[in-house]
């Protein structure tokens, strides 16, 4: 177990980290204008294009989807006022009338279209065409319906044109719009300098609720212990999900700032190469999620900011089934399952398996804590780490016995599992572990074409049933999502994806205020 005194060691060194005036002279922000601090700059604002975290939440501010998202990760209205499905082919939308882009143009069916064509006649080359594979062609009979007509049954399209995943452009936006973006969202698009800022600045002809921020500002700061000396200082207003707990908790004393948090949806998992000699067995894997105990890990990594997990969707799913096998810290479980797998232990050693992992600190610490527990029923854990790029290339290829990594956003549509499909396995897909089970790729197949949604949900209950039992992944926990702010920002209400929605609605304190 990890005990207090590391926690109160990760916290006495956090606060002397910050106590180190490491910034030159920042000026303080505008009052008018929000600065919310970014590790990265977003790689392309086009939202045909961009797939990155800051890409895709900056774009969604810029750019409105057809669809939006409700508080069970279900899709909702937004541009689309409603839609229908005569048959699993065709989906039929109709839009909101009076919609107008930052440049005054009218917002059609003819800009629906042109958006989804662009991509499906590679026009524009994007990773993202292939959530749209299953997509013949798109009618637009009038200015304001949308017609699409599928190759075959898709149940994940409605998903895929929801918040974040693809916004709408103007007709014959080409390559331009990479670097001046012109959407229909409430924010309009200013300026962007790589590896500096981006600013946007309220759309005051909005056509939805419109936003309170007049400006935002996205400060590039890549490091975090610069990041919290920005908040510390006044020179930058908020960050999500950007700081280590004991940062966050050093950070809270401060009078000027303040810190939220909600359940989020990011899940850390372990994950196995099931063509191993050893961890091919069910029981062994099995005994190794017994052996592990998620609570202190939990408390003293993450602050006690995770929830503990039962399935890669996230519970504020509307497929999630939590009434799976439950694998709570039984080291005589453990002990029992490996006894009867043949592997008696020998001078307190059953047997060997290593552990890829990245060099990150809450990484190294979390596999720390796993080897003492999987010491303690006899498996011997070899950690071994490396740089990000070596580490996912080796995951990849399969070079690996067990590794740890999180699912970011990826999860929270129940299309997720086809991770675990056998037609999957790379490189044609995400199934490193190579997991096969012909019953689990049948009942996958079968609610990606079922567009009734509660048949989908009882499909997806039962594959998660099958997961949990015979444990491809190991699923850990999901990360609360934590934001430090500035107390002059008020009116932060967090979603579970831990996008940049709360700008939506966020607005500044007066100075008498």
């Amino acid at each position: 177990m990890l005990r207090a005194p590391f926690r109160s060691t990760f916290r006495t060194l956090a606060a002397l980290t910050l106590s180190f005036s490491l910034l030159s002279c920042s000026r303080k922000p505008h009052p008018d204008m929000l600065v919310k601090l970014i590790e990265s700059s977003p790689t392309n604002l086009d939202p045909r294009a961009g797939v990155d975290a800051q890409s895709e939440r900056i774009d969604n501010l810029i750019f409105d989807d057809l669809l939006s998202r409700g508080d069970h990760l279900d899709v909702a209205p937004g541009l689309a006022e409603r839609w229908e499905i005569p048959d699993p082919l065709t989906y039929i939308f109709h839009l909101h009338r009076g919609i107008k882009f930052h440049d005054e143009r009218p917002l059609t069916s003819r800009d629906v279209k042109w958006t989804f064509d662009s991509l499906l006649t590679g026009k524009i080359r994007s990773a993202k065409a292939a959530a749209y594979r299953f997509v013949d062609h798109l009618d637009a009979p009038d200015d304001f319906t949308v017609t699409f007509h599928m190759k075959e049954p898709d149940a994940a399209l409605l998903w895929n044109l929801s918040d974040g995943a693809i916004g709408i452009v103007p007709f014959g936006s080409g390559n331009e719009i990479t670097t001046h973006p012109i959407g229909s969202g409430p924010f309009k698009f200013v300026s962007s300098e790589t590896d500096k800022e981006v600013i946007i600045e309220r759309n005051d002809e909005y056509w939805g609720d419109k936003a309170k921020l007049a400006r935002v500002r996205f400060a590039v700061v890549p490091d975090a212990t610069t990041e919290a000396l920005e908040l510390r200082k006044g020179t930058g207003d908020l960050t999500i999900n950007a700081l280590t707990p004991d940062t966050v908790l050093t950070l809270e004393r401060e009078p000027s700032l303040a810190v939220e948090h909600a359940a989020g949806t990011e899940i850390q998992y372990l994950g196995f190469n099931l063509r191993d000699p050893i961890l091919k067995d069910i029981r062994v894997r099995q005994a190794i999620a017994y052996a592990l105990d998620r609570r202190p890990m939990i408390q003293y990594l993450w602050g006690g900011w995770a929830q503990p997990a039962r399935s890669v969707l996230p519970p504020q799913s509307w497929a999630y089934n939590g009434n799976v096998p439950a694998y709570d810290h039984d080291p005589d479980k453990a002990r029992a399952l490996l006894d009867a797998a043949g592997y008696p232990a020998v001078n307190g050693v059953r047997f060997r398996i290593t552990m890829k992992t990245s060099t990150t600190e809450s990484t190294r610490l979390m596999v720390a804590v796993m080897q003492q527990q999987l010491r303690e029923v006899g498996i011997a854990l070899e950690i071994r780490s490396f740089e990000s790029a070596t580490f996912l290339a080796d995951v990849i290829h399969g070079a690996f016995q067990l590794y740890g990594l999180r699912w970011v956003g990826g999860n929270q549509d129940p299309d997720i599992f086809y991770v675990f499909h056998s037609s999957r396995f790379p490189p044609n897909g995400a199934n490193r572990g190579h997991y096969s089970n012909p019953k689990v790729d049948a009942l996958i197949d079968q609610a990606r074409r079922e567009v009734n949604q509660n048949a989908r949900k009882s499909t997806y209950a039962e594959v998660q049933r099958i997961l949990s039992e015979e444990l491809p992944y190991i699923d850990l926990w999901y990360l609360d999502n934590v934001l430090v702010h500035n107390k002059r920002v008020r009116n932060l209400q967090l979603n579970p994806a831990g996008n940049y929605d709360f700008l939506r609605t966020a607005e500044l304190a007066r100075r008498d205020q």
